[in-house]
Parts: structure tokens; C-alpha cells; sequence
């Protein structure tokens, strides 16, 4: 054959199209799949299905190079709620924390002060990082104690990560002051507090970096997926590159490093399409919920009287803090667990750990892969490491925080229900009110609960 009849030299090509005609690869099957996990009947299922099968099309679930993809769309509406200029979906609240720890550069042997009231994910990530965690305090906010940051601080240490539990928000001045003055870097765990303000500015936006677990078991979220944050355009390059080792971020992903440190071996903790999906509307909801559990905290607040043996929570942020709990301090354990049970006699919503010895990792003392220095790997790094220096001599111990201790077991959450009613929240303040009138004295210093808190 003459090379001038070759399609590519000009003459006609050999094959013009393929009879065989597929279905896409992802489709209304897997739509249907969802629709079951979502509980829908059967009966509606197959409603939906005579509806979709009309039509032949399906998603394209990839992240990046996707310009319809709702990860992008989700981060994009999150820098725009957060009011910060760099935000990257990951898979989880903990590969959010491990993320921030390596584009922290947080290596062998440097230490980073953590709360002993958190999940284990904001230590246990110190650790996978090469890290050395050095527990705190908290205090009568039952988050870090600043004065407690303060005393922990060594040579060694390269940054704090205060943690806004359970929907309240940390002393962020204190800490943001304690950090310009020793150059640390701060790492905000907002794992429980997604949304919450501190002095009108987002957590997560005050610190270097904030992390987030944006899941089912959270306000916002569903399923399983995190977030980091940052404002800070190298921190966020070393983040991508940890996160999605794979180049896709880059804008010429094979390319030559940019700059001395753009590129290094990472992981892919990218987060889903579908959960992207998920987040995204779980994000457009998010203001108005907060808006409902303020409202209601701050209605039943200023129906309850004030007690002088009674001690509210410190609230550092009233219009700031999540407000879906009340807190209060029994004088003893004890009290603290016959307070809980009258009050969830009267039907409200209360809680206290008490004088429970029962394992939890949200309290440093059971926190035993930490406290008896255990690794993934059998070298025992970091706590092993001839790197580590003196940070490897770090000495833990089951009572080393007795503050912790001793608030978490005399602490009691009353929960709010974001859809009550206002006649429910004063049917709860009402009871709230007769269980306390039973126990304490009133104190007429101030007119209710929320004047004295703010």
C-alpha cells in the first residue's frame, strides 16, 4: 500500500465509527442503589425507577478535571461562608489533622501542645506525623486552658492545637497571643464546632490552618469526609501535596517543582464526589440550623435563674459558640450524676461522665496507644527516635491533667433540640428550674442564666 492512502498522510480512515453501543458506566442502577440507602419503600424505589429509566445518562465521580464536580462547588460555597481563601475536601476530620500536621511541617521530636478533653484522631495524628503530643489542661470552658499552654512549652515545641469541643469555642485571643509570642504554629481542631465563631470570625480561620470532620456523626455533615483551611498559600500547597500525592492539583501535574519544597511523597486522602454532593447541600443548610440551637439556647438561658453553688460552663462567645448544649459544674462527681438523672427524670436532656471509669478516648487518661507510647511500627518512632532528643523522654501518666479530671466528671450537658418550639424551650427551662430550685440557693445578683454568662 502507498504511505499516501494512510489516514494520517490524508487518504480515508479505516474505520469510520463501532456498531457496539454501551451503557454508561455509572448509572440509574446506582441511583436506585442510593434511593435505598436513603430508606425509601420499595414501592417508591420503583416509582423512580420507571422515571429514570427513560433517560440514558450518568455521573462522572472524579474530583478534579471535572467541571461540574461538587467538591469543587462545596469548597468553593465554604471559602464564601468561612471567609477564607483556601479550603480542600479530604476523607475524614482525622486525614484533615494529619494534613495540617505534615503542611505544618511537624517532623521528629518537635512537640505540639493538645487538650487532654478531645478525640484520640488530634493526638494519635501528632504521632503518624513523627510528632510528640504534650497534654494540657482545659478549664471551666472545657476547652484549652491558656495559662496551662503556657507552662507546656519547651524548646522543643513547634505547635498548639486547641480544640473547640463539643460545640464551644476556645479562648482564641489568649491563644493566638501565647502563639505570636513563642512563633508556634496554631492548628485548630474544629471537628465538633463547624461553623462556630469566635469574635465574629469563623473557627478554623483564626489559627495557621483549620481541620474539620464534616460527617454523620457531626451537626454538619453526612457520611465521612473533613476539611482544611487556611489562609496561608504555602501551607495550603503543602497540604495539597500531602493530600492528593498524585499531582492533580497541580496546574501542570508532571511538571518539575515550582519552588524548593512544592513537591515530596504524600498520600491521597482525596474526598469523594458523592460525598461532595452530600456536604455541599449539609453546607447551604448549615447557618439556619445554627441560627435555631442559638435562639433556643439563649430562650431557655434567660429563663433560668442563677444559683450560688451552681456554676455555668464559661462561655467565651455566646452568639458564637454552636448552642445545641448547656453546660453547668456539679460541686462533686456525684452531684453531678444526681443532677443528670433528676433532670432526665423531669424529661430533659442531660448527661455527665460522673464517676465513670468506663475506657473513652475523647479523655486523655484511656488514651493508652498515647500514654504507653505506642506506634504503628515496631521501631518505636517517634518516642523511640534517636531524632526526638529530649521530647522522647516526655513522661505520661493517667492523673498527669487532674483538671481534666476533675471537670469533665463534674461537668453536665443539658442538650437543645434545634426544632423546639418556644413554649418547649420554656417547658425545659421550667424543669431545669425545678430540679435546681431543689438542690441550690438562688442568687439574685443577676436577672437569669444569660446575663450571667455574657
Amino acid at each position: 500500500m502507498e504511505k499516501s492512502k494512510l489516514a494520517i498522510n490524508g487518504g480515508p480512515k479505516a474505520i469510520d465509527s463501532f456498531e457496539g453501543k454501551g451503557s454508561p458506566k455509572i448509572d440509574h442502577a446506582e441511583l436506585l442503589e442510593m434511593a435505598d440507602t436513603w430508606g425509601y419503600p420499595p414501592e417508591i424505589i420503583e416509582e423512580i425507577r420507571k422515571v429514570v429509566e427513560k433517560v440514558d445518562v450518568g455521573p462522572s465521580l472524579v474530583h478534579f478535571n471535572n467541571p461540574n464536580s461538587k467538591v469543587t462547588e462545596m469548597e468553593n460555597l465554604v471559602r464564601k461562608l468561612f471567609d477564607v481563601k483556601h479550603v480542600m475536601g479530604v476523607s475524614s476530620g482525622t486525614a484533615a489533622l494529619h494534613t495540617a500536621y505534615v503542611a505544618a511541617d511537624i517532623g521528629c521530636g518537635d512537640e505540639v501542645i493538645v487538650p487532654g478533653y478531645t478525640f484520640a484522631a488530634t493526638a494519635m495524628a501528632v504521632v503518624v506525623a513523627r510528632g510528640i503530643p504534650i497534654w494540657c489542661e482545659i478549664d471551666e470552658s472545657m476547652t484549652i486552658d491558656p495559662n496551662d499552654v503556657e507552662k507546656k512549652i519547651t524548646p522543643r515545641t513547634k505547635a498548639i492545637a486547641p480544640v473547640h469541643m463539643s460545640g464551644f469555642v476556645c479562648n482564641m485571643d489568649a491563644i493566638m497571643d501565647i502563639a505570636k509570642r513563642h512563633k508556634l504554629m496554631v492548628i485548630e481542631d474544629c471537628a465538633q464546632s463547624c461553623g462556630a465563631k469566635f469574635k465574629g470570625k469563623r473557627v478554623g480561620t483564626i489559627g495557621n490552618i483549620g481541620c474539620f470532620s464534616i460527617s454523620s456523626y457531626k451537626v454538619t455533615g453526612g457520611g465521612e469526609s473533613g476539611l482544611v483551611m487556611t489562609n496561608d498559600d504555602k501551607l495550603f500547597a503543602r497540604a495539597q501535596q500531602w493530600a492528593e500525592a498524585g499531582g492533580l492539583w497541580r496546574p501542570d501535574r508532571f511538571a518539575p517543582a515550582r519552588w524548593k519544597g512544592e513537591l515530596f511523597c504524600g498520600l491521597n486522602y482525596r474526598m469523594s464526589e458523592l460525598e461532595g454532593t452530600v456536604e455541599l447541600v449539609q453546607f447551604r443548610k448549615m447557618e439556619a440550623q445554627l441560627d435555631r440551637w442559638r435562639k433556643n439556647k439563649k430562650l431557655i438561658m434567660s429563663n433560668l435563674p442563677v444559683y450560688k453553688e451552681l456554676r455555668p460552663r464559661v462561655i467565651h462567645d455566646i452568639d458564637g459558640e454552636m448552642g445545641h448544649s448547656i453546660g453547668f459544674f456539679g460541686r462533686t462527681a456525684e452531684e453531678a450524676e444526681k443532677l443528670a438523672s433528676a433532670l432526665s427524670a423531669e424529661g430533659v436532656s442531660a448527661g455527665t461522665r460522673g464517676r465513670s471509669t468506663n475506657p473513652d478516648w475523647h479523655y486523655y487518661q484511656y488514651m493508652e496507644m498515647i500514654l504507653n507510647k505506642v506506634p504503628a511500627t515496631s521501631d518505636g518512632c517517634p518516642w523511640e527516635c534517636p531524632k526526638a532528643g529530649e521530647s522522647a523522654k516526655v513522661k505520661y501518666s493517667f492523673d498527669m491533667c487532674p483538671n481534666v479530671i476533675d471537670l469533665t466528671s463534674r461537668h453536665v450537658s443539658v442538650g437543645v433540640n434545634q426544632w423546639w418550639t418556644e413554649n418547649d424551650c420554656i417547658k425545659v427551662a421550667q424543669a431545669m428550674t425545678k430540679v435546681f430550685d431543689a438542690f441550690f440557693t438562688r442568687d439574685d445578683k443577676y436577672p437569669n442564666w444569660l446575663s450571667a454568662v455574657s
